[in-house]
């Protein structure tokens, strides 16, 4: 996966041509705090369903920049922290993915210590620490900040179970201190948590290895914190990628005759298939599928509203592709994103695409439609964009290049050959 690769993509001007079975492929989101999850096991853990992409494998990285060995085949990734022997986090590969922040937790609650550097990742807006800074020091470390570069120490080499209120229900503080307290001494409470299904499946991992954790689906938990935990030698499974889900659920909205979504959970999805479905899309709801149908592939679907929020409301990283989708349907839709304040600058793009998007404030646009759009020359500013530029080139007229790829290579895996399988004509081009 080059950074230089570029995917040419031929538009298929608006007709619903694409047809047939595409798979999702298990959530990077849940993937990546699971791997973290090894520093607390005193054997291997192994993991299935394992994407195949970019943060994986800069994960895996800095796994083994630490001593922790990982052996990842297929889709299976074995991670033995036994031989643990540093606390320093590698600065380059620790600034490619935000991800990162995951491990801080972990190594500091099992060797009483840590250094890394501010975590890195896409350009999407302000994405401060503040909240794992704040934390870390209820539960009795000491934090100082020298070249860029923090350094945590808990006293004895131990930490305290504290109660930590979150300002803002975030997915990363949830689940690094979830399991930073599965170490630490006494009882951590942690309010106003997240609940995003990424969250729930690595608590329940934790509980099922002997974490004593409760709680799990409420705003509230309660971890009582004890020794390293055992990974039995049993597999867990990385619970299937709900945002790769809604994004060929979009797609096929504005590009199927009938393409049928496998392997997912359509329960984490339920606020994108009701908007779609109120729309006029045509969408059947399996036990793990979701199918699009277009019997009529001239109707208009309706536009709506939408206002990003933490689960089970909108999913800030489907509000670029439902974007795209708003440009093909009637009316005027309003986008209110309120997570992260830079996120609407692709809309840029679509515009000259031939959108019809009016932004407000970097918060707020406004959509008209439906508008047709135009093959361009893209440059995807960050993953989730990079997939509706995607999305956006298929529908257009003519052909698109999109640049930048390795954005949407650190959280798709082979993007273009699967959607090859159901009819787009997409090549990925190495320079």
């Amino acid at each position: 996966m080059d950074k230089k690769d570029k995917f040419v993509i031929e538009g298929l001007s608006g007709e619903k041509t694409l047809e047939g079975e595409i798979d999702v492929k298990g959530s990077k989101n849940a993937a990546l705090p699971l791997m973290a999850s090894a520093v607390l096991f005193d054997n291997p853990i192994i993991l299935e369903n394992v994407p195949e992409i970019e943060d994986v494998v800069c994960m895996s990285e800095l796994l083994k920049s630490l001593g922790i060995s990982t052996d990842f085949e297929k889709d299976e990734m074995k991670i033995d922290a036994t031989a643990i022997n540093d606390s320093n986090m590698d600065r380059d590969v620790s600034r490619k993915i935000r991800a990162s922040i995951f491990l801080v937790g972990p190594i500091l609650a099992r060797l009483g210590k840590v250094s890394f550097p501010h975590p890195g990742g896409c350009v999407i807006g302000n994405r401060p620490i503040d909240l794992f800074l704040e934390g870390f020091e209820k539960m009795g470390a000491e934090i100082k900040e020298e070249e860029e570069r923090y350094f945590i120490e808990a006293p004895n080499k131990k930490l305290k179970g504290a109660e930590i209120f979150f300002r803002v229900q975030s997915v990363s503080a949830t689940a690094t201190f979830m399991m930073t307290a599965v170490l630490a001494e006494g009882k951590t409470i942690l309010k106003n948590i997240a609940m995003e299904p990424e969250v729930l499946a690595l608590g329940e991992f934790l509980k099922s290895r002997g974490a004593k954790i409760s709680g799990l689906g409420t705003s509230t938990l309660e971890i009582e914190g004890g020794e390293l935990l055992s990974g039995n030698g049993e597999k867990i499974r990385v619970i299937p990628d709900r945002l790769e889900a809604g994004c060929f659920l979009v797609l096929g909205a504005l590009a199927a005759k009938n393409l049928k979504i496998k392997n997912c959970n359509p329960d984490h999805l339920e606020i994108l298939v009701e908007l779609l479905k109120k729309s006029g899309v045509e969408i059947e709801v399996g036990h793990d599928f979701l199918s699009v149908t277009n019997s009529n592939p001239s109707k208009v679907f309706s536009g709506f509203d939408i206002k990003t929020h933490e689960y089970p409301g909108f999913p800030t990283d489907l509000q670029a592709p439902i974007t795209v989708f708003l440009t093909q349907t009637e009316g005027e839709s309003h986008v209110f994103e309120t997570i992260f304040e830079s996120r609407l600058n692709y809309t840029e793009d679509l515009v000259k695409m031939g959108a019809d998007i009016v932004m407000w404030d970097p918060h707020r646009v406004m959509v008209k439609g439906p508008t047709p759009l135009r093959g361009k020359d893209l440059e995807g500013p960050d993953i989730r964009a990079g997939l509706a530029f995607l999305i956006a080139a298929v529908i257009a007229s003519k052909s698109s290049i999109i640049n930048n790829v390795y954005y949407i290579d650190r959280g798709y895996e082979k993007i273009e050959e699967r959607l090859q399988k159901i009819g787009v004509n997409i090549e990925r081009v190495s320079e």
